[in-house]
């Protein structure tokens, strides 16, 4: 089969268990794993191999910066301790007791159970987040999950790349780990903020709706690929440059083009997802093949072994992480009170592993740095990541839904009060925006009248709202005349920015505000 037929069948079969898994009320990242590890197993199927450098290269770069892009900074910032926790302090300390079963119970040596402890660390919020989105939970659960996906990935890379060359060359030292991770962090950090400096900069300007959506799609490889010639961390580049777009975006871009590139770009991403797990689903055949010597009960006894090790040394570290330091220090307690047990148990539960723990473990070696050695244990090294990756996805990922439902998790209803706000404020500044063009005679009160009428009414339904008086038999209507509702939207597109940059509202309510405006807007635009 040609490589362009069996790329188009991938879509095709991605679509079609995307389907299915909704049909099914199946997680549709478990059911693609599930699926593509059943089509693996088809005799005479071309082929399908994953190769590390397009994870890496192709898949990696898009997906971190539109998780970038949509995150919260103000959430991120709020919840900046907790995140750090799990995505350096966790991957750390995984990654070390992960080593030590590895060497004492596998028989690995401390190097290659370091490499091992780098490879499963990191977990993946994509599954993770698909499943919680359809159910109401506290948005602060989400937050601090897709936070810990931003950066974790970052962490567990650069551990992961110090193992390795220790495995290579024989010896390690800790003061040139600790520099080096230093230095590819900070480095990392730096090429994002300057990537999206420059983008920033250079969108506004291009004035052309297709340059400027091949642009938006370059933007990720734009910080991650200078950052990796550089030797420092293009994981942290592409998130890094998607946090500050997202800070950007909303005023630097027209209301018809945030329309067109918020769809694109979900559309990319699903696919991509789509096909990272699949893919993972159908390497298993492969993998199977190299362990051919080992005998089947003792790679089962090792694959169960260190899934039940990251299960368990997550649920420690996340209640550990919670609740010591505020029972140790008053100031932390009177900082951040605890946050309730059920949802501590939800994010200590929820450490699915994907696809940069499978690529990572595909990427290694053959041979060590003298070309003829082969790399030591490679083989179990890649059957155990895909066990914990299929064991923490199927497993963790189905009972998640069933753990929320039991421990009664449930909105905080944060966010609709905050989008409340939003729309109130949005609507009293559309009304001063008309009235002023009425006083500079820059419109005439006809012009206005329905405007205002239509915004009055809206206020009135969103005070309901706000106070819990709500008539839900009251409607907002619309209004027609484009050159006043131009201006009407334009002043609650720049309130709704204002909140969010005063950190009053989050991201994710300005977002879904400013969809709603960039729709009429789109209509107004085409006429």
């Amino acid at each position: 089969m040609h490589v362009i037929e069996l790329v188009l069948s991938l879509f095709v079969a991605v679509a079609a268990m995307a389907y299915f898994a909704s049909r099914a009320r199946v997680p549709y990242p478990i059911f693609l794993v599930v699926g593509g590890l059943a089509l693996g197993f088809i005799p005479n199927l071309p082929r399908v191999t994953l190769d590390p450098d397009v994870v890496f290269v192709l898949f990696l770069p898009p997906i971190l910066y539109h998780a970038g892009i949509m995150t919260s900074w103000r959430d991120f910032k709020a919840n900046g301790r907790a995140i750090g926790l799990l995505a350096i302090g966790l991957v750390l300390f995984t990654t070390a007791l992960v080593a030590v079963a590895a060497h004492y119970l596998m028989g690995m040596s401390w190097a290659t159970g370091f490499v091992l402890g780098a490879v499963i660390s990191p977990p993946d919020a994509v599954a993770a987040t698909a499943i919680m989105s359809k159910m109401r939970i506290p948005r602060r659960i989400i937050t601090i999950l897709e936070g810990e996906s931003l950066v974790n990935d970052a962490t567990a890379l650069v551990a992961y790349q110090l193992a390795v060359l220790a495995v290579a060359r024989g010896h390690f030292s800790m003061a040139d780990g600790a520099l080096r991770f230093i230095w590819v962090s900070v480095g990392g950090v730096g090429i994002g903020l300057l990537a999206g400096l420059i983008i920033a900069w250079v969108r506004p300007r291009l004035r052309h709706d297709g340059i400027e959506g091949l642009v938006s799609l370059l933007t990720p490889y734009i910080a991650y690929l200078p950052a990796e010639r550089l030797g420092v961390s293009g994981v942290l580049a592409a998130v890094v440059a998607g946090i500050y777009m997202s800070r950007r975006l909303p005023a630097i871009l027209a209301s018809h083009t945030r329309l067109r590139l918020y769809a694109v770009w979900d559309a990319l991403i699903f696919l991509l997802n789509g096909l990272v797990f699949i893919l993972i689903g159908l390497q298993l055949p492969f993998v199977l093949e190299h362990l051919c010597a080992t005998r089947t009960d003792h790679l089962i006894r090792h694959a169960l072994l260190i899934c039940l090790i990251v299960i368990v040394l997550r649920m420690v570290w996340v209640f550990a992480a919670t609740y010591l330091p505020r029972r140790m220090f008053k100031s932390a307690r009177e900082a951040d009170p605890a946050p309730p047990r059920a949802s501590v148990f939800v994010i200590a539960w929820t450490g699915l592993r994907g696809i940069v723990s499978l690529a990572a473990a595909l990427a290694l070696p053959l041979t060590l740095a003298d070309g003829v050695t082969p790399f030591p244990h490679r083989d179990l090294i890649i059957f155990v990541t895909f066990a914990v990756i299929l064991v923490t996805l199927v497993v963790q990922g189905l009972s998640l839904p069933l753990i929320i439902r039991v421990l009664k998790l449930s909105d905080d209803g944060s966010d609709h009060r905050e989008e409340m706000r939003a729309r109130y404020e949005a609507v009293h500044a559309a009304i001063s925006r008309l009235d002023a063009l009425v006083l500079l005679g820059e419109a005439t009160p006809e012009a206005v009248e329905r405007v205002k009428a239509d915004l009055a009414s809206q206020a009135r339904w969103l005070r309901g709202q706000i106070s819990g008086e709500m008539d839900d038999g009251e409607e907002t209507i619309c209004a027609t005349h484009e050159a006043a509702q131009r201006e009407s939207l334009i002043a609650q597109n720049q309130m709704v920015i204002k909140l969010r940059d005063d950190g009053i509202i989050g991201d994710e309510v300005l977002r879904r505000v400013q969809a709603e405006l960039d729709l009429e807007g789109a209509r107004l635009w085409a006429e």
